[in-house]
C-alpha cells in the first residue's frame, strides 16, 4: 500500500502544478512567440471612428528581421492605398497612385503604439505593470494602457489572443471607453519568404496592384472648410489659383490662433517623387500624413492638404484636420 501511495501523489503533484496556465506564462510564450520570429505577415481590417464616420481599411503587414516594415492601408470607400516602408534607408509614406513618397529619419514604429504591429501589441502589454488579464472562451485578454501622443483620446486597448498566442482583435478606447479604432486580424502567417527586393521602396510602387479611385483630379469644384476651429479665430481671405495642371486654393485664417490652409489638385508623377521631411508619420481618418512642429499636410480624395500655423500646436492642428471633410465609409 505504501509503494501504491509513493506513485500517485508525485502524479497529483504533476496534475496541480503545471495545470494552470498564468498571465505570466501567457506573457512569457507571447514574447518568445513574437520576439524570436524572423518574419510573419499578417492581414486584417482595421476600424477607424471619428465622431459619427467610420473609415475601413484593408490591412497588409510584412515584417522581416533587421527592422524591415511594410504596411498596406487601403481605404475600402475610395481604394485609396498608402504603404509606410521601413528599411535600412529609412521611413517612408509611399502613395503608390500618385507615384510620390515622404521619407523619414523617424523611430518608427518605435515611437508609439502600432495597432496592427505584433512588436508594439507585446510591448504595450509587456510595459504596463498595472495591466488586467483574463480568460473568456478560451481566449487571453489583456487591457492595457497605449501611447499615442499625438492622439491624447486614445487612452487603453483591449487585446484578445486566441489559444494558440495569436491576436484575433485589439480595440483601442478613450477615457469614455468607446472604442475608437478596431483591428481584426484575419490571417496571421509567421514563416513568410520575401523576395530580396520586397521591401525597397522601388517594389512597393510596383507591385501595388490597387486601382485608386481618388488618385487625380483636375478641379476644384468647391472649397473644403475645417468644421472646428480654434476659439477666436476665423476665414479672412481665400484665393483660388490655376496650376499648371489643375487648382490650388489658399485660405487665411487669423485671429487668436491664426493658420494657412492650401488645398490642391492631386497629379500623379511621371517618376517616384521623395520628399524628405523632418515630420513623423500620422494617420488620420482616411489617410497617412506628415506631422511636423507647426505643419500638417496630407492627401484624400484626389486632393492634397497643407496646413501650417506658428501658433496652434500638434494637437490643435490635428483637431483642425480631422474637421475637415473627408470620405467616410457609412456607419453601421
Amino acid at each position: 500500500m505504501k509503494k501504491i501511495m509513493l506513485i500517485v501523489i508525485p502524479i497529483l503533484f504533476l496534475v496541480t502544478g503545471c495545470g494552470s496556465y498564468s498571465e505570466k506564462d501567457v506573457v512569457n510564450d507571447l514574447d518568445k512567440k513574437i520576439s524570436s520570429n524572423k518574419s510573419y505577415y499578417l492581414e486584417g481590417v482595421l476600424e477607424i471612428v471619428n465622431d459619427e464616420n467610420i473609415y475601413n481599411y484593408n490591412v497588409e503587414v510584412s515584417y522581416k528581421k533587421d527592422d524591415n516594415y511594410k504596411v498596406s492601408l487601403v481605404n475600402t470607400s475610395n481604394n485609396h492605398e498608402q504603404i509606410i516602408l521601413k528599411n535600412s534607408e529609412g521611413v517612408y509614406v509611399v502613395t503608390p497612385a500618385l507615384n510620390k513618397s515622404f521619407k523619414f529619419q523617424s523611430d518608427w514604429p518605435y515611437s508609439n503604439s502600432q495597432i496592427y504591429l505584433l512588436q508594439s501589441i507585446l510591448n504595450d502589454i509587456k510595459n504596463d505593470d498595472k495591466r488586467k488579464f483574463s480568460k473568456e472562451d478560451n481566449h487571453y485578454i489583456f487591457k492595457t494602457e497605449v501611447n499615442y501622443p499625438n492622439n491624447r483620446k486614445l487612452v487603453s486597448q483591449e487585446v484578445t489572443l486566441d489559444k494558440k498566442l495569436k491576436p484575433k482583435n485589439i480595440k483601442v478606447y478613450d477615457d469614455n471607453n468607446i472604442s475608437l479604432m478596431t483591428m481584426k486580424f484575419t490571417k496571421i502567417d509567421y514563416s513568410p519568404t520575401f523576395k530580396k527586393d520586397y521591401f525597397s521602396l522601388d517594389n512597393c510602387v510596383k507591385s501595388s496592384k490597387v486601382i485608386d479611385d481618388s488618385k487625380s483630379v483636375s478641379l476644384l469644384e468647391d472649397s473644403i472648410y475645417p468644421l472646428s476651429l480654434p476659439s477666436g479665430t476665423k476665414l479672412v481671405s481665400e484665393e483660388k489659383i490655376k496650376k499648371d495642371v489643375g487648382e490650388r486654393v489658399i485660405m487665411t485664417f487669423d485671429g487668436e490662433k491664426p493658420f494657412l490652409l492650401v488645398e490642391e489638385t492631386a497629379s500623379r508623377n511621371d517618376e517616384m517623387t521623395i520628399i524628405p521631411t523632418n515630420g513623423e508619420p500620422y494617420m488620420l481618418q482616411d489617410s497617412y500624413g506628415v506631422l511636423a512642429n507647426n505643419s500638417l499636410n496630407w492627401s484624400s480624395g484626389g486632393v492634397e492638404y497643407y496646413l501650417v500655423s506658428d501658433v496652434l500646436n500638434q494637437d490643435e492642428l490635428v483637431d483642425v484636420a480631422q474637421s475637415i471633410n473627408v470620405i467616410p465609409t457609412m456607419g453601421k
